[in-house]
């Protein structure tokens, strides 16, 4: 079997980099931008960093703020529907997971509008045609969504998550500008970094796994180690390490997929409308636990990643336990919940969760093949 690495056409990175918006809008000839956001992000003088470059570049430009954390269908059709009234023929997406991954969905449809119910997305769908072009901007340090070929809709009628793996979607252009960064809340840095963190230990222990993904997953794995805590605190130059460390997290697991931690985190999201850095971090440490036996030793380099010292001289039990464990202190340092029932799961809804984290498009790619009752138990045990 071939493997394949997928990747953004160009990639900036580094202070100032959102000035090179500009040129690549007028290289690419395009003539009107959809510059997609969140309120918050105009509110906090963030987004406006980005519609200054295209005000001074002369550059024209309709506002799409509906953005919402853990967009949903309808959001997606919103957007669409903006996208058209504007004839807009570029997108630029300031801001974290939801802003790209809406602007990727609205992408699709605009190229591929037999898509426009948006579920019929879910999965591989085969689209034919390229998405229109996307310009993602990152002002969080986690789900590397500006170099991944997934994205994630709410289906609030059916109370679930979906996820879409799609080629076509891939935005052309990566902007990873550290002073995007700089005014993150603490909250939402420890769940973004250990979203990132997520992305780099699942990436690194999937069924796709291989030498150039492994690579990429165990620096970023030690460069979340490092910085996080000292990211979450304000510090600039870890917050820019950061930045870098979830692109790098994204370049390999968007080519290898990921497992059940996403696949359990995805629901508690749906229905709890819970971040869904948080509800990762909160079961990463339970499902390390519950994947040690078929790592062999994987875990050793994660251990040593994390900094655990001493790893050489353990046994394969200890490194285990080790890494597991130095895992769940950074969680705990950074301020994660380490109970699912503080996010608001309840005991009753635990068997639809299961059976959403079953069909959930990640669960293939999970080092143990899961039974529901596996995921059951784990979810129980996270109470």
């Amino acid at each position: 079997m071939a493997n394949r690495i997928m990747l953004n056409e160009t990639s900036y990175f580094g202070k100032g980099a959102i000035q090179e918006i500009a040129n690549e809008v007028k290289n690419r000839g395009c003539k009107k931008v959809m510059l997609c956001t969140d309120p918050d992000l105009l509110k906090f003088k963030v987004a406006t960093k980005v519609t200054d470059v295209l005000d001074k570049a002369g550059i024209a430009y309709a506002v799409y703020d509906g953005i919402k954390a853990n967009p949903t269908i309808e959001n997606v059709q919103e957007g669409v529907a903006f996208c058209k009234k504007e004839e807009a023929d570029v997108i630029v997406a300031v801001g974290g997971g939801s802003a790209i991954d809406t602007s990727k969905a609205i992408a699709v449809i605009m190229t591929n509008p037999e898509f426009a119910d948006v579920r019929s997305l879910e999965g591989t769908a085969p689209t034919k045609n390229k998405c229109l072009p996307i310009i993602a901007v990152s002002t969080t340090s986690g789900t590397a969504a500006e170099v991944t070929i997934n994205y994630v809709i709410t289906d609030v009628e059916k109370r679930r998550k979906f996820v879409c793996v799609d080629p076509h979607d891939i935005p052309v252009v990566s902007i990873i500008d550290p002073d995007m960064v700089m005014s993150m809340p603490k909250g939402l840095c420890a769940a973004t970094g250990m979203d990132a963190l997520t992305h780099a230990i699942e990436g690194y222990i999937t069924k796709g796994a291989w030498e150039l993904t492994d690579m990429l997953h165990i620096k970023a794995i030690a460069m979340i180690a490092k910085n996080l805590r000292a990211s979450v605190a304000g510090d600039p130059e870890a917050r820019e390490q950061m930045a870098i460390a979830q692109y790098i997290a994204g370049m390999g697991f968007s080519n290898v997929g990921l497992g059940i931690v996403h696949s359990m985190a995805h629901p508690l999201s749906a229905m709890y409308d819970t971040p869904h850095g948080v509800a990762c971090a909160t079961i990463l440490p339970y499902v390390l636990e519950y994947n040690a036996s078929v790592t062999g030793e994987r875990y050793k380099d994660i251990a040593v990643a994390m900094g655990v010292e001493g790893v050489e001289k353990m046994t394969q039990e200890e490194y285990r336990k080790a890494a597991v464990d130095a895992v769940r202190q950074l969680g705990i340092d950074v301020g994660i919940p380490q109970k699912v029932s503080e996010v608001g799961v309840k005991e009753e809804d635990i068997d639809f969760l299961a059976d959403s984290a079953m069909a959930d498009a990640c669960t293939p790619g999970n080092p143990k093949d899961p039974t529901k009752e596996d995921i059951v138990a784990l979810y129980r045990s996270m109470m």
